[in-house]
């Protein structure tokens, strides 16, 4: 029978997998496609992927990844299960950086898309050029930060097994 501290790690594993695909496939194909239209298109299409993305199968795993991850953490400062703690630990603190990226940098991104535009009156041209390359960027890092994440959350997974 599975323990606490198994299920809850294994639900880290799988959120934080899904939320690293998710900016994943941001960076390899949602951007990189929007980049190739036109600016009318790329604001519009930013916006209503900005819409369609606040539902609860986002939140739960962009919020549930750092915090399972944290709770997998502190299940693991018992003596047998310490082997994957440093693991849990890093898991945690990369997909934390995943979060405070999202919510500092992205998120306030997307508020001033959507405050910059003003329907057909709005200057496209402009309002791409202040958002792409920074909002891009910063994507990268969360990217890369939540794919860190997943890494160590699964060589804790395995440390776990091991233990």
């Amino acid at each position: 029978m599975a323990t606490l501290s198994q299920i809850v790690l294994i639900a880290a594993v799988i959120t934080a997998g899904l939320i690293a695909g998710l900016f994943y496939a941001y960076t390899c194909s949602v951007m990189p496609g929007l980049g190739r239209a036109d600016a009318r298109t790329y604001v519009t299409g930013m916006r209503e992927i900005n819409i369609a993305i606040l539902n609860g199968w986002f939140a739960l795993s962009f919020g549930g990844a750092p915090l399972l991850a944290a709770a997998a953490a502190a299940l693991h400062f018992k003596a047998e299960l310490r082997p994957a703690l440093p693991w849990l630990i890093a898991g945690f603190a990369l997909l934390l950086v995943m979060l405070i990226v999202t919510m500092a940098i992205n998120v306030p991104l997307n508020n001033a898309l959507e405050a910059g535009f003003d329907g057909d009156s709005t200057d496209f041209e402009a309002l791409r050029a202040k958002f792409e390359g920074v909002w891009e960027r910063w994507n990268l890092v969360r990217t890369l930060a939540a794919i860190g994440g997943f890494g160590a959350l699964v060589g804790g997974l395995i440390a776990h097994v091991r233990a």
